[in-house]
């Protein structure tokens, strides 16, 4: 049954990853950048022996990232996953629940709400952001659905305005998926504090990362001293080893967060770093037919997490053959995200069509998006593009004209 499946949608999903050549030349997709006190605020943890979860780089952290996203509240958390179930759980949703998100996302954000007991609800993205279409999502509420969790895809923020008025409308929770949107901006209002609830992956390619890690920020004191609370097992104030509340362990060690607090002192700079990448990258490939440059809305602040861009046939070659290209040269990519829909784990559970998030995972790939990319690499990489572009559309145009 999973081959029938799988040869019903190969020529939607991508090809198998290809092989780096990494024998000269060698870009990764993604890596860290530490550049900051990372390393001797770890050292203070093995110095003082607070290397689990608790220490005072927690507390710093936690409020120094609430700070930096304009929340009240954050409250820190195993990974960015942990993160979003957490914030379910917090919230009360669970079985019966429905849960409504896009489909083109990355499959955490559909198992966190299956954690749960609940069910994700999903909606096609609309092509100007890759963001859920916030037109969509009213068809999709029913009396079962507890909350609307919209993904700031690749970091650039999702339409808030029209999914905010309606959750009013329906008496829903927002929970804002930003793992990928650190210091991003929504109409001049900071991405971490507008919705009721919004979480962080802090992940080795992410822009600010502790390893693995998460966080979650709110203005509501009574939802972050809940997710504190459930964060830790549930321990009671009155007496230990006491749980009312069914709780987890998701809590962040107090070395993750000194990686943390490290990374935000350079806060700002590695925001702008992946800004100035993409100004670079577009100022390389902007005129080569067949290449579509990621989007910023007028009313959008991205980040670009990832520098993501899609290839049409205009560009002489497909998405996966440009990646193998760029592999033989040492250039690591990835592909845009496989919907939710298509994922073996679930693609039972829905028989609807999603075509935008479809096309976006045939032909959306990023290339490199570190944030201690250099100029030197980035134009390595455009001059790269470039040529495979130039030999394709030749070769085509002899193959045509024999």
């Amino acid at each position: 049954m999973q081959d029938v499946f799988l040869r019903r949608i190969e020529k939607l999903v991508p090809g198998a990853e290809p092989k780096i050549d990494k024998s000269q030349t060698y870009i990764p997709v993604c890596e860290p950048t530490l550049i900051g006190n990372e390393f001797n605020y770890v050292k203070a943890c093995f110095d003082t022996n607070w290397i689990s979860s608790v220490g005072k780089y927690i507390d710093e952290f936690e409020a120094k990232f609430a700070e930096a996203v304009g929340a009240k509240y954050a409250v820190a958390c195993s990974n960015g996953t942990t993160a979003l179930h957490l914030s379910l759980a917090t919230l009360g949703i669970g079985v019966g629940d429905e849960v409504i998100m896009p489909t083109f996302t990355m499959i955490a954000t559909a198992n966190s709400i299956r954690y749960t007991g609940a069910t994700p609800v999903l909606v096609d993205s609309e092509m100007d952001t890759w963001n859920i279409d916030v037109t969509k999502i009213e068809a999709k509420i029913t009396n079962h659905t507890k909350a609307i969790m919209p993904v700031h895809t690749y970091g650039h923020p999702a339409d808030l305005d029209p999914i905010l008025e309606l959750a009013e409308k329906y008496h829903l929770f927002v929970i804002e998926d930003a793992a990928e949107a650190h210091g991003a901006e929504y109409k001049g209002r900071k991405i971490g504090s507008i919705g009721d609830v919004t979480t962080y992956s802090f992940y080795a390619n992410k822009i600010i990362t502790t390893g693995e890690g998460g966080m979650i920020t709110t203005n509501n004191e009574a939802i972050a001293q809940k997710a504190k609370v459930l964060r830790g097992h549930a321990f009671s104030e009155v007496r230990h080893f006491w749980h009312q509340d069914l709780g987890f362990n998701f809590r962040m060690t107090n070395m993750q967060a000194a990686v943390g607090l490290g990374q935000m002192e350079n806060f700002h700079q590695l925001v702008d770093a992946r800004r100035e990448n993409c100004r670079q990258y577009n100022e390389g490939l902007k005129d080569i037919p067949g290449i579509t440059l990621p989007p910023e809305a007028p009313w959008a602040k991205n980040v670009f997490w990832m520098y993501s861009i899609m290839i049409g046939q205009e560009f002489g070659c497909s998405r996966d053959q440009l990646r193998e290209k760029l592999a033989e040269k040492g250039i690591e990519t990835r592909t845009f995200f496989i919907p939710i829909h298509f994922q073996p784990l679930y693609y039972k559970n829905y028989k609807e069509r999603f075509p935008n998030a479809e096309e976006l995972c045939q032909r959306g790939l990023y290339l490199p998006s570190s944030s201690s990319l250099t100029r030197e690499q980035i134009q390595y990489i455009t001059n790269c593009v470039k040529d495979i572009h130039s030999q394709n559309t030749t070769s085509t145009y002899v193959s045509t004209n024999q």
